[in-house]
């Protein structure tokens, strides 16, 4: 059944890179397509097996703390009692995913394989609009000009990226080499970029507001034309899910106590 299952979703996305194809074929190499962020990332590379999404957030706590107990017992440390303590709670919670159907030892042994396949979801960029004129709109964020002494920006589909919020994935960072004499007049400026999009990976560290922060781009876009957007009508604002996910952060670290936004 999940063997099916991802081969309905590879064809679901073959499908949709196909459209996506034929849309760039029809509007030609100047008209400059509107692309939308979820369009960015490879989407065959988002179509692998993750046996740990399939767990709750109680499975997936269980597993840390199994992690976390035979790394203790694994130690020469802590008193009789204690590590007789470690082993029972280390017993008992491999019962218990043991229960739910979840075999603990061949789980631990995909975390590799699962890293790494995450970790080309995250990077891989759409070939479908590599070397293709494009238009995005995003946050900018000012920095350094590069080598060559061109002016430089990065794009970014949620305000607060890579200052108040951690960088997104490096498939959803374009570094931006600006054509004209505009720059961001601020951080994460709402913008509207037209221009060449190519898959060049980058990685370069940048003083932002929180400091040091590392910016890792898939893209790279040679801007030809900046719109500046202000309107809430661009839709350039806060999504709940962002919102959303702070909050959750905030709670998990303050052990559930609410935290300001």
């Amino acid at each position: 059944m999940r063997e099916k299952s991802l081969l309905l979703k590879k064809w679901a996305q073959g499908l949709a890179v196909a459209s996506v194809a034929l849309s760039l074929h029809a509007s030609g190499a100047s008209a400059g397509v509107s692309v939308d962020w979820a369009d960015l990332p490879d989407p065959i590379a988002q179509v692998f097996e993750d046996p740990y999404s399939d767990l709750s957030p109680e499975e997936f706590d269980d597993v840390l703390f199994v992690v976390r107990l035979r790394g203790r017992l694994q130690q020469d440390s802590g008193t009789r009692e204690e590590r007789q303590n470690w082993q029972e709670m280390l017993d008992e919670t491999e019962a218990a995913l043991a229960a739910g159907g979840i075999d603990i030892d061949w789980l631990l042994d995909q975390r590799h394989v699962v890293m790494e396949r995450r970790e080309k979801a995250a990077n891989a960029g759409n070939p479908v609009f590599d070397g293709k004129n494009i238009t995005v709109a995003g946050f900018a964020i000012p920095a350094p000009p590069d080598a060559e002494g061109r002016q430089i920006a990065y794009l970014v589909p949620q305000r607060g990226m890579c200052s108040h919020m951690p960088p997104p994935p490096p498939n959803q960072m374009i570094r931006v080499r600006l054509n004209s004499d505009w720059t961001p007049a601020y951080f994460h400026e709402p913008v509207r970029l037209t221009g060449q999009l190519n898959i060049d990976p980058t990685d370069h560290q940048m003083v932002v507001v929180d400091g040091l922060m590392p910016m890792r781009a898939t893209f790279m876009l040679d801007a030809d034309r900046v719109e500046i957007l202000e309107s809430r009508e661009d839709r350039l604002e806060w999504s709940d899910s962002a919102a959303d996910k702070l909050r959750a952060a905030g709670r998990r670290k303050t052990g559930g106590q609410t935290t300001p936004d």
